[in-house]
């Protein structure tokens, strides 16, 4: 079977690199899949997961704040503004921040401000939404 190469690449470092057979991100229009042989995309991600599985039947979670997604044939990369893997994620630090940004939210005091808070808490949420799944059972 024909894998992909996958590399996760963010302002905090190298978060992975590695075989995969199939991935599938929150590109900002909506999920893609990308299989082995997909065609040539460039595109946006939107804060949220990254699913990356492996050939021995894994599936690896990363928490993607935003960035650029790009895929060749046989070899995606993602260059994200901020990335979490599933490993590192903490309940407790993803509440906090959400909490902080609906309080910067309500305290804008112009457009800029608020354009700003709003997508502090979009990326707020959505990795708490992470945190919180990965919890569910069949995890």
């Amino acid at each position: 079977m024909a894998n992909l190469k996958i590399e996760i690449v963010a302002a905090e470092g190298h978060i992975h690199s590695g075989e995969a057979t199939m991935v599938f991100a929150p590109a900002s229009m909506g999920e893609v899949g990308i299989a082995p042989r997909h065609a040539p995309l460039l595109t946006t991600l939107k804060p949220g997961t990254v699913r990356v599985q492996t050939a021995d039947g894994k599936e690896l979670p990363f928490f993607v704040g935003g960035g650029i997604l790009e895929v060749q044939p046989h070899m995606v990369s993602i260059l994200a503004d901020t990335a979490l893997r599933g490993d590192d994620a903490d309940e407790s630090a993803a509440t906090r921040a959400k909490q902080e940004a609906e309080a910067r939210l309500a305290g804008a005091k112009d457009q800029m401000d608020m354009a700003q808070a709003q997508a502090e808490l979009v990326e707020a949420a959505a990795r708490l939404e992470f945190v919180k799944n990965l919890k569910k059972p069949g995890r």
